[in-house]
């Protein structure tokens, strides 16, 4: 995958990777791990925060991968959905720069 891929890229290499090794996990499942990945996230921030250190001081910050864990657990779900992400996530800012265009100046 190089840095520069587009969803349509993403959703393809997950799905191929999700059918090689076993397919998708019912759907359930899948919404479990991204609420599991979102708890680990909201860890990472914790900690960075300040409010809540961490036992290995040491550890370095995961935010990064904790958000890219969320986004393959997403991916997963719009996958089995067969929803087309781009094109959401377009819908999406659209509807947002429309609703919010003069809500914050």
């Amino acid at each position: 995958m190089s840095e520069k891929s587009s969803l349509h890229d993403i959703q393809r290499i997950i799905h191929d990777w999700i059918n090689k090794h076993g397919g998708y996990w019912p759907p359930l499942a899948m919404l479990s791990a991204v609420i599991e990945e979102v708890g680990e996230l909201a860890q990472e921030i914790n900690h960075l925060e300040g409010y809540k250190p961490k036992k290995n001081k040491n550890e370095k910050n995961k935010i990064g991968e904790e958000l890219a864990d969320i986004l393959y657990a997403l991916v997963c779900i719009a996958n089995y959905y067969k929803i087309d992400l781009n094109t959401e996530l377009k819908n999406v800012i659209d509807k947002y720069s429309e609703r919010n265009s003069k809500r914050f100046i």
